[in-house]
């Protein structure tokens, strides 16, 4: 059925791109225009809608379920701009569909933000679910913890094929329970990778705190991440071991190949015929880090690695998987609302990887709080300075022949990719 409200859309992006948009502004409009418009375009999709959510993770897998899914000859829609919102969803979209509504894809895979996935579900209801981790994050949002893991079960719940849970995460994992009807399947751990990857509850027990509750079995997984190597790592499935090279960089990456494996595993064994395991494997280990998630640019020759930060168990797992020697290190911190305006979670870091080389640069709205919070682990200062532009400039000049490791928040690493576009070749996200 042809929709005015389509073209209108059309027409509010292609405004926005040329006055350097490239926002969510044309979803808003045909969203309240045309409430129907995503339900009426999803729902022609011969394989549905896979929703990807949690706390962390959700970029980089979706990635990687985008590009396993398509060595498998699908055809996928995703909302890759990172623009994890209903409206961000609607506007990709209409960057898709031709001017009739019409979008040609067997799938979309979708990165949903924890409370807005809850919106997105109650009108499209999704096909497959992969809930990745719940974490204290941006808790001014979302109030305590366990009000994060009931978005993530609403989420579950209006599932219709299967939902694919976090082994070890205990709130995700319990999930399973209250579910009835959708198949469900877990990703896990070797267990001895558990004590890399701890769960909300065990970051932040401190000594003599009551061990975290458990299931009481835990259950069998799908797909199980054995051993994570300098530049591969091990996956059992299917009874066996296979060892694939993985182009992606950190521990909590390599975690998140395990769900999405899952994942397409999941999607590509409904029909009649099995999935082509070399295919996923191959396109796995061509998976390069979504932008700003351990992306690696070149300025001057050598690399400039952003890693985004937003919670202690990112920021602890960033810092774990980028190892400080040898690097000049940047710290980029602001609190807008997408970053969360609560920086309280800066002290339940560790910072003590960086004590040798110390940080050259602070930055971001909070550059301050972050200074007073390194002082404490008796981390050396060179430079602080709450303007990005003009700290990342300076960071790249006082740093030239070493290369550079940017950690920073949602919005701080936009702003740094911005400037870094005017030097050095930087992937468009539109």
């Amino acid at each position: 059925m042809f929709s005015f409200s389509v073209p209108l859309g059309k027409l509010v992006r292609r405004v926005s791109r040329l006055r350097g948009g490239g926002s969510a502004l044309p979803g808003l409009v045909v969203e309240k225009i045309d409430p129907g418009f995503m339900q009426r375009t999803l729902s022609t999709l011969p394989h549905g809608v896979a929703v990807v959510s949690g706390t962390n993770g959700k970029t980089t897998t979706t990635k990687m379920v985008v590009e396993l899914l398509e060595s498998q000859g699908l055809r996928v829609f995703t909302n890759r701009t990172g623009s994890n919102f209903t409206r961000g969803v609607a506007a990709a979209l209409l960057g898709e569909v031709d001017w009739r509504g019409r979008l040609e894809a067997d799938i979309a895979v979708l990165e949903l933000d924890e409370a807005h996935a809850v919106h997105f579900v109650n009108r499209v209801p999704p096909r497959f679910s992969l809930l990745l981790n719940v974490l204290r994050d941006q808790l001014d949002r979302f109030g305590e913890i366990d009000k994060t893991a009931q978005l993530l079960q609403h989420i579950a719940s209006k599932t219709t094929g299967t939902v694919v849970l976090n082994r070890e995460d205990p709130r995700v994992a319990r999930i399973a329970a209250t579910l009835d009807g959708p198949e469900v399947r877990y990703f896990g751990l070797d267990d001895s990778l558990l004590s890399t990857f701890p769960n909300d509850d065990e970051l932040r027990a401190g000594p003599g705190s009551p061990a975290p509750a458990a299931l009481p079995q835990k259950p069998p997984a799908d797909v199980v991440l054995r051993r994570v190597g300098a530049d591969n790592a091990d996956f059992e499935y299917d009874g066996a071991t296979v060892t694939t090279g993985m182009k992606l960089r950190g521990v909590y990456n390599i975690f998140n190949a395990a769900a999405a494996l899952t994942l397409a595993r999941s999607i590509c064994g409904g029909g009649s015929a099995a999935p082509d395991h070399a295919a996923l494997l191959t396109a796995l280990s061509q998976v390069a880090p979504a932008f700003g998630r351990g992306e690696s640019l070149v300025v001057d020759g050598l690399p400039l690695d952003l890693v985004l930060v937003k919670n202690p168990s990112g920021f602890r797992l960033g810092l774990q998987s980028f190892p400080a020697g040898g690097y000049a290190t940047m710290i980029a911190i602001n609190d807008n609302y997408a970053d969360g305006r609560d920086m309280s979670w800066l002290w339940d870091v560790d910072f003590e990887s960086l004590r040798e080389d110390g940080v050259d640069q602070l930055t971001g709205s909070r550059a301050y709080d972050m200074a007073l919070r390194l002082q404490y682990d008796e981390v050396s200062i060179r430079a602080v300075q709450t303007d990005i532009a003009p700290a990342l400039a300076d960071f790249i000049r006082n740093a030239q022949g070493k290369p550079k490791r940017v950690f920073c928040t949602y919005t701080a690493m936009l702003a740094i990719r911005r400037e870094l576009s005017k030097i050095t070749t930087v992937e468009v996200v539109s």
